[in-house]
């Protein structure tokens, strides 16, 4: 004789989602099985108490049935695609874009030094890298600006040093485009600086050049008279008639040598001073320079004879002046 479930008074049935054709056959299969025995001898209330119990397991059995019915369906379904070559390009498309992944990844992680899991903080490790690359460069720019001024025009450099002074306040990419800016601006005016030296290097050596050639032809003696005759006239206001007395004097002094001198007396240059050393109170290059020695005898002649006729006249009466 068949039991059923007994209600329990003051207790709401248990409701249970309506069964599907196969789990109700399922379910009354496994109710003939297994309920009249768990039901043989119980009381009542345990009875039904089992006999919910029994169901629930009864539910969730037949649910883990149909879900794995349904996964071999699927895996079935996707077979069947995967052989007719339908969903390849979406499994290869899938495949690149995870490749591609994988590789910005790998290559992010090596041009930046950070291991994989460090990346998540890379944006503000690489604005602190980027900051100080700027400082650096900032250093470096004003470095440039105070070797540079006096020489080029250092107005691009300096817009870019203020611009770039910012990169507190700036991203980091921008940071990375000023900097770059700022080292252009850098290069071009260290080279213009570079240029203006080399143009102000050739220009002193060409002017020294030309006054080591003055100063060559000045110590010849033709060269030294012709400077004498023209400090004479300047410095002293001296005409062609003191000069020529002025020739007559230092060519038999000393030839109009500025590197003469007079063993015995000790007397040197071209006035023949004794010492050579009173010279160096007309300049320092005395010992080498024609004109030095040719300002200082003209400046003995007007202070001890007046003019250089007076001073010829003494030197023929008493062979020394």
């Amino acid at each position: 004789m068949r039991r059923h479930p007994t209600t329990i008074v003051g207790k709401a049935p248990v409701k249970r989602p309506p069964a599907a054709p196969e789990e109700s056959s399922l379910r009354r299969r496994a109710t003939r099985q297994w309920f009249p025995y768990a039901c043989a001898r119980r009381a009542p209330r345990e009875v039904a108490h089992a006999q919910g119990e029994h169901q629930h397991r009864n539910h969730l059995s037949l649910r883990k049935a149909l879900f794995t019915r349904k996964r071999v369906i699927t895996a079935s379904a996707i077979a069947l695609a995967v052989s007719a070559g339908l969903i390849v390009p979406a499994v290869v498309q899938s495949n690149n874009l995870q490749a591609q992944s994988v590789a910005e990844t790998t290559n992010l992680s090596e041009s930046t030094g950070l291991h994989k899991e460090q990346l998540a903080v890379y944006p503000r490790i690489a604005k602190a890298r980027v900051d100080n690359v700027a400082q650096a460069t900032l250093v470096h720019a004003h470095a440039v600006i105070d070797q540079s001024k006096s020489k080029t025009d250092v107005t691009k450099l300096s817009n870019a040093v203020a611009y770039l002074s910012n990169y507190n306040v700036l991203s980091a990419k921008l940071v990375v485009h000023m900097t770059e800016t700022t080292n252009d601006a850098i290069a071009s005016t260290a080279a213009a600086a570079a240029e203006a030296d080399r143009i102000a290097a050739e220009q002193a050596a060409a002017a020294a050049a030309q006054a080591a050639a003055q100063l060559a032809a000045a110590n010849t003696p033709d060269g030294a008279r012709a400077t004498a005759r023209t400090l004479a006239a300047s410095m002293y206001g001296w005409g062609d008639a003191q000069y020529q007395c002025l020739d007559s004097l230092w060519s038999k002094e000393s030839g109009w040598r500025y590197d003469a001198f007079n063993g015995s007396s000790g007397a040197a240059g071209i006035p023949q001073a004794l010492p050579g050393s009173k010279m160096a109170s007309a300049g320092g290059d005395w010992q080498n320079n024609a004109a030095t020695q040719i300002k200082w005898g003209l400046g003995y002649i007007a202070g001890s004879y007046g003019t250089p006729c007076a001073a010829w006249s003494h030197s023929q009466s008493s062979n020394w002046y």
